[in-house]
């Protein structure tokens, strides 16, 4: 008799059906799990072993072949427990093998039967709701699950709940989604001295989902505003908020079934390698800019980077994903992000005090600002320079505006966005391209004479151009115009200059 039990591999954000096939034959005992499993899988030998032991159940003295199929997909991961488990008391006939075909099967056991969460819980419920089966997961984790939508779901606290559910002693509660989680408070832009052109620099970047360079010395207020941009950012809308929390899911960060409805904000240390940014490992994880999914990737001193580490931003900020290619997977993730990042304009951050500067100024400045590439540099829109912050302007009180009103005028914005390109399946200005960005964004004739002047003068590349146009159309959102003109031209090359060296 062989008993088979369905679950999941994942690559990627993508979850692939894998059957679990237990068979047990007369023969010397023996217990081997094949179909390209990697260690962690190999080793639910012992875990399934124990946690059977710890219900008081023993493995029958036959040969026991547990064949993953496919048998050419990679598995990895310690989701593989709990189907095999129950592909054994399938066999076994201590569980109904006709109960356990309609359910997709995740969860990882302990050696006294507890039920351990699993990364990917929300992508297993979701494949399961498209194949229309249950699913059994750990208890801890049935509220992210719920998420999915009506579907069957079981979340056992450990192996012994689960069976009194299938032999009808004892129902398992079924788990309601999780609630969102609360919108978390960051820095105001109340908070911030002075900077009003570096202000509305972030209001435009926020408004049109743009790339943003600020150049600045050191104590300027550049982490500052970064960290104010969350706040005016709109929250995630539903169907948003499902596609980031399906990447933290992968990640193995969704704590409680909470859906974060704030946008993600990650700031990763200089030092982080390329795996660490762009996704990767000996298992394949999302990376920081795939967490930043819809949201906010922030590079503090950027020129501290490594060099290969940045250009490997390149291809994502253009297409909105990251491909991570292994001799046997290729697995791609969403990285649809909103680029900031800060930086000196030179080694010693005193390039225009002269007072202060080192003695290589200006050769400094070139050696420091050549770290980040130019095609890196021609992806961010715009690039402002954020001045040293005086004593007198820190004695001044509090501006007027914080970013409750700056908040109001990018939801605005926003809201225009999302009905212009509701039938293109687009979010933001950031986002259009080629005939929708023709279409939406050509200037009046006066700001298209401008733009084509300022291209020749300024050399700007066709990504250049099109990333002009781009925020042009945002200033023009803001400021509630039909059609781009000259001075939303002219605002949007006030921020094309490639990088501050005075």
């Amino acid at each position: 008799m062989v008993a088979l039990v369905s679950t999941v591999a994942f690559l990627g954000l993508e979850a692939r059906s894998v059957e679990v096939q237990v068979q047990m034959t007369p023969g010397l005992p023996a217990f081997a799990v094949v179909g390209l499993a990697d260690k962690a899988v190999a080793e639910s030998r012992e875990r399934v072993r124990g946690a059977l032991a710890a219900i008081g159940l023993a493995l029958p003295p036959k040969r026991i072949t547990v064949n993953l199929s496919p048998a050419d997909l990679p598995k990895e991961g310690s989701h593989y427990d709990l189907p095999i488990a129950l592909g054994l008391l399938g066999a076994m006939g201590v569980i109904d093998a006709e109960t356990l075909a309609s359910y997709l099967v995740v969860g990882e056991l302990g050696l006294d039967a507890r039920i351990a969460p699993v990364p990917g819980v929300l992508l297993a419920a979701i494949h399961a709701a498209a194949h229309d089966l249950g699913l059994v997961c750990p208890a801890a984790q049935g509220a992210e699950a719920a998420w999915a939508g009506s579907i069957e779901l079981v979340a056992a606290p450990d192996l012994m709940a689960l069976l009194d559910h299938f032999r009808g002693a004892r129902a398992l509660p079924a788990p309601l989604p999780g609630e969102a989680e609360a919108a978390t408070v960051g820095p105001d832009l109340a908070q911030v001295k002075g900077q009003e052109t570096a202000k509305r620099a972030l209001e435009i970047a926020a408004a049109g989902g743009h790339n943003l360079l600020m150049i600045g010395p050191p104590g300027s207020g550049k982490s500052l505003m970064a960290a104010c941009l969350p706040g005016i950012l709109p929250d995630l809308a539903p169907a948003e908020a499902l596609e980031v929390s399906m990447v933290a899911s992968v990640g193995g960060m969704l704590a409680n079934g909470r859906l974060a409805r704030t946008r993600p904000f990650r700031a990763p240390h200089h030092s982080a390698s390329m795996a660490a940014l762009t996704g990767g490992g000996l298992k394949v994880k999302p990376g920081e800019v795939s967490l930043a999914h819809l949201g906010v990737l922030f590079l503090d001193e950027l020129p501290e980077f490594q060099r290969p580490v940045l250009d490997s931003l390149r291809q994502p900020l253009e297409t909105g994903r990251v491909s991570v290619a292994r001799a046997n997977a290729h697995v791609t993730f969403p990285a649809r992000v909103q680029l900031v990042a800060a930086m000196n304009p030179c080694r010693c951050g005193h390039l225009g005090d002269a007072a202060r500067a080192c003695s290589r100024a200006p050769r400094c400045a070139l050696d420091y600002q050549a770290r980040v590439s130019g095609p890196l540099l021609d992806r961010i829109d715009l690039h402002v320079e954020v001045a040293a912050v005086s004593a007198a302007d820190l004695v001044l009180p509090p501006p007027a505006e914080g970013s409750v009103a700056v908040r109001a005028r990018v939801a605005a914005a926003r809201d225009i966005q999302t009905a212009r390109y509701a039938e293109a399946g687009l979010r933001t200005n950031a986002e259009a391209d080629g005939a929708m960005l023709d279409a939406v964004a050509t200037p009046d004739q006066a700001g298209a004479a401008l733009l084509a002047q300022a291209a020749t003068q300024m050399r700007l590349s066709a990504r250049g151009y099109t990333r002009v146009l781009r925020v042009a159309r945002t200033v023009a959102d803001l400021a509630g115009a039909e059609t781009v003109g000259r001075v939303h031209v002219a605002e949007a090359l006030a921020y094309r200059q490639r990088v501050a060296v005075a």
